[in-house]
């Protein structure tokens, strides 16, 4: 979608347990298994987040970098807070596709968030693939937002439906090949939580009789093809598939209504994605720090139930 990516904190080196010295009285050596027990109590849990622009944190009207400060992915480990620390690690890339992240060497710099990883000569995936590898057992969580830009052309399509439709089969198979990699690097029991999107479509619910029409359109296209086969991608690597066009109202009857300044009545469907995007204000398909928030709060629940 767009420029559809999160700031990561700097990679902590495992600490390596040192004989101390009292007065002239050296303590005792530790074993091999002590040493390895000490090695990996001291190493942190690392949170790798993959992705899109969404994945990025972007917002329309900041500069610098600063608006990735209120995307999903710092507001989530600043929700889980000290209790399920996690250093963040983000490898998303503002308009990366299914493909793009799969095969294109590097990011642009204006596409990677605020402190994201750079990966100069290899992809997206090689890139977060290659991390988690090298962090055996000390990866705590693992999220993805990707597929928008496959078929966020549609959105401005005279065909919408016939259009995602035809993206479709294609995204599924690669996030279907990028998740089942990730799955085998993390082994069977770390969380992967991919999401969907806010269906920003409804808001052409605004334009006019065709606008209205087109929204229609967007909830079925959401509901019979979009998010299928996103589920479908992430259930058959054991992964959450997170649902945030349900949770940003995306699915509600567009026959049940609210106000919404400036607008006046219009669905509730509607208005939700007036709060939660800048598409109704700006026509811009990123999240507000409300959708952020929102988006956060889904991950926080996804993963706390995970983790038991």
């Amino acid at each position: 979608m767009g420029r559809f990516t999160i700031a990561r904190a700097p990679a902590v080196t495992a600490m390596v347990a040192t004989t101390v010295v009292a007065g002239i009285v050296a303590a005792p050596q530790l074993s091999s298994a002590a040493k390895t027990t000490a090695k990996t109590a001291a190493a942190p849990s690392y949170y790798v987040n993959l992705g899109d622009s969404y994945a990025e944190g972007y917002q329309p009207g900041y500069t610098n970098g600063t608006e990735t400060l209120h995307g999903y992915a710092n507001r989530l480990v600043a929700d889980l807070g000290s209790k399920h620390k996690l250093v963040l690690e983000n490898f998303g890339c503002g308009g990366a596709t299914t493909t793009s992240i799969l095969t294109s060497i590097s990011c642009p710099p204006v596409g990677l968030a605020n402190n994201g990883v750079a990966y100069p000569t290899t992809s997206q995936a090689t890139a977060a693939l290659a991390f988690i590898k090298a962090h055996v057992g000390h990866i705590g969580l693992v999220t993805i937002s990707i597929g928008g830009n496959d078929f966020d052309s549609c959105i401005s399509s005279a065909n919408p439906v016939p259009c995602v439709t035809a993206a479709i089969p294609v995204m599924q198979a690669n996030l279907t090949t990028l998740v089942d990699e990730i799955r085998t690097a993390t082994g069977p029991t770390t969380p992967i939580l991919g999401i969907t999107y806010p269906n920003v479509a409804l808001g052409a619910w605004l334009q006019g009789a065709a606008g209205k029409s087109f929204a229609a359109e967007a909830q079925a296209a959401f509901a019979l093809i979009i998010n299928p086969a996103l589920q479908a991608a992430y259930t058959t690597a054991n992964a959450t598939f997170v649902n945030i066009t349900a949770d940003t109202g995306g699915f509600i009857a567009l026959s049940k209504t609210t106000t919404l300044k400036p607008y006046g009545v219009i669905p509730v469907a509607v208005a939700d994605v007036c709060t939660d995007t800048w598409f109704c204000a700006v026509h811009d398909i990123h999240p507000t720090n409300v959708g952020y928030t929102l988006i956060a709060s889904a991950l926080d629940k996804a993963y706390l139930k995970a983790i038991g």
